[in-house]
Parts: structure tokens; sequence; C-alpha cells
């Protein structure tokens, strides 16, 4: 892929890196917090960058599986969450080379729709199970976690801007 001119050449992502990432945000998705409908889904946010920055690694069948342990995790009717992790993994795959040519606002501008078709699947699900409206505030969440992606691409590209071997007379 031809990169953009002042674009930072990126070290490949440490497996182990990105596997802890995703824990960390499932962990974060579990504490005890109560059931706001307004909170952001930190796991959906560290799916999707994982899906648009390294797709052959993280995919379809990871997000179901961590969506499976939502399921699992909040009570939920299963594979609630397995099936909105599923589609926003595949929406995000399937935009991942147009996304990375975009500064990373207009890339929050482009992942709020996905977050807004994962949230509105899991109403769906819920609505037709028989659970009860969230309420309004649930429109916050996808706006939430549009916003709050600068932040983890920040934190999450981190350990690749590094360079691999540190010189005086080389700025990578």
């Amino acid at each position: 892929m031809i990169m953009r001119s002042g674009q930072q050449l990126l070290l490949p992502a440490n497996p182990v890196f990105i596997w802890c990432s995703l824990i960390a945000a499932l962990l974060l998705d579990m504490l005890p917090l109560g059931r706001t409908p307004w909170m952001p889904d930190f796991l959906a946010l560290v799916l999707v960058f994982w899906n648009v920055h390294q797709p052959l690694r993280i995919g379809i069948g990871v997000a179901f599986m961590f969506g499976l342990g939502m399921d699992v995790h909040q009570s939920s009717l299963m594979g609630q969450h397995a099936l909105s992790y599923t589609a926003l993994s595949f929406f995000a795959t399937m935009i991942h080379r147009r996304l990375l040519w975009f500064p990373v606002p207009s890339q929050a501008l482009q992942v709020l729709p996905l977050f807004a078709i994962a949230h509105g699947v899991e109403i769906i699900i819920r609505m037709v199970g028989g659970g009860m409206f969230p309420g309004w505030l649930i429109v916050l969440a996808p706006v939430l976690e549009a916003l709050l992606w600068p932040v983890v691409s920040v934190l999450l590209l981190v350990p690749q801007r590094r360079a691999p071997n540190p010189d005086e007379n080389r700025p990578l």
C-alpha cells in the first residue's frame, strides 16, 4: 500500500499486545458499574480498531467468541452480543482499506455508523426476545465510542511507533 506523505512507518503489531488489549477491553466492559445504556462498549471499540488495522489476525470468529463471552457475562439473550460484534467486525473489515487513508478524526466520523448499527442490532434482538427498550440514552453510546476512537487509536498504536533501533542520525 502506498503511504501518504508524513505518515509514520509502523512496526508489526505484537500478537500478545493485540490479545492483551482485547482482554483488557473485555474486563473493562465487565466492571460492575450497573447497566447504564449510555456506557460505551470498549470491547466493540477495540475489536473495530484491530479489525481495521489487523484484519488477518482479528476477524469475525474472534468477534463472535468475545460476543458469546459478553452474552454469558451480562445474562443477555444468547447470541445478542455475538451477532452484534460479528456484524461490526464484518463491516469494519469491509471498510478497513478505505478507512486507513483518512486522518483519525475523519475515521471517527466514519466508524460512528458502524457503532450505531451494532447497538441497533443489540436493541432489535433484545426487543424481539421480549426485553424492554433501554431508553433513548442508548443513542449516546455510539457517539461516545466514536469520540473515543482517536484516543484508542493513539493508545493502541504506541507500541508500533517506536523505532526498532533508535539512532539520532535516523529519525524514524
